[in-house]
């Protein structure tokens, strides 16, 4: 799969992001060879892979699962955000 100009021109609009015109083919190359990356992976046969394989030969530690507040990390994320109401994110309508 290529990135051209219309899918570029998709990909902004979804991601609400503005790429400059003096990005734009770097940006394009970029994702291609991004997808051509993910693509050559597909190639590789993992049917003899287990999917519980890991590079790491000691089990993993787990720690204890314990809720805890933050009262300020409401306000530090939303503080970036263009629209927000009470403690949540508004975001445009995307299903009718």
């Amino acid at each position: 799969m290529t990135i051209d100009d219309k899918l570029l021109t998709r990909l902004e609009n979804l991601s609400h992001l503005r790429i400059g015109d003096e990005k734009k083919k770097e940006v394009e190359q970029n994702l291609s060879d991004i997808l051509g990356f993910v693509e050559n992976l597909n190639e590789l046969d993992t049917e003899t892979i287990s999917e519980k394989f890991s590079m790491e030969d000691k089990p993993m530690r787990l720690r204890e699962d314990v809720a805890e507040a933050d009262k300020g990390i409401i306000e530090e994320v939303l503080k970036d955000s263009p629209k927000t109401t009470e403690t949540f994110f508004v975001v445009p309508k995307i299903i009718e």
